[in-house]
C-alpha cells in the first residue's frame, strides 16, 4: 500500500528496542490491517528481541521472531506523526508538529514470559484505542 497523507504514522521508542516497542508496533502493525505505518525503535538497541516478548506475542498470535532491534533516528522522529515513548526520556528528539505520547510501562528484561503476559495485554489495550483514535473504522 503507497504512503498516503492520510495514512498516520506512528513510531514506538523505548532503550533497547526489545520488548515493549516491539509488542506494541506488532500489535498496531497486526490491528491495522495496513491502514497505520508503524515503525519501532530504541535509543540503545540491544542485539535481539527479548525471548519472552516473541514468546508471549506468539500466544497471541502474532510472529515476531524475525524481528530485530533498531536504532532510533532523526529520520524515524521526522517521518512520524505520533511518537510514543516508553522509559526513553530525553534521549527522544522532539520536534514541532509531532504527537508525542509517554506510555508507562513496567521493563519486561530480564522477566519470564508469566511477567510479560500483563505488560502485553496493558499494550495491546492502548494500542486498540489508539488505532480507534488514529484511524476510526479499524
Amino acid at each position: 500500500m503507497p504512503d498516503t497523507p492520510q495514512r498516520p504514522s506512528v513510531l514506538f521508542v523505548c532503550v533497547h528496542n526489545a520488548g515493549r516497542s516491539q509488542m506494541a508496533a506488532a500489535f498496531l502493525t497486526h490491528l491495522a490491517g495496513g491502514r497505520v505505518q508503524v515503525r519501532s525503535a530504541g535509543s540503545a538497541p540491544a542485539d535481539t528481541v527479548n525471548p519472552a516478548v516473541v514468546e508471549a506475542l506468539a500466544e497471541a498470535g502474532i510472529d515476531i521472531s524475525a524481528e530485530v532491534p533498531k536504532v532510533l533516528t532523526v529520520d524515524a522522529v521526522q517521518a512520524s506523526d505520533v511518537v510514543i515513548t516508553m522509559g526513553c526520556g530525553d534521549t527522544c528528539p522532539v520536534f514541532p508538529g509531532k504527537r508525542y505520547l509517554d506510555w508507562h510501562l513496567p521493563d519486561p528484561a530480564g522477566q519470564g514470559v508469566a511477567a510479560v503476559r500483563p505488560i502485553r495485554d496493558e499494550i495491546e489495550r492502548r494500542v486498540r484505542a489508539l488505532l480507534t483514535e488514529i484511524a476510526p473504522g479499524a
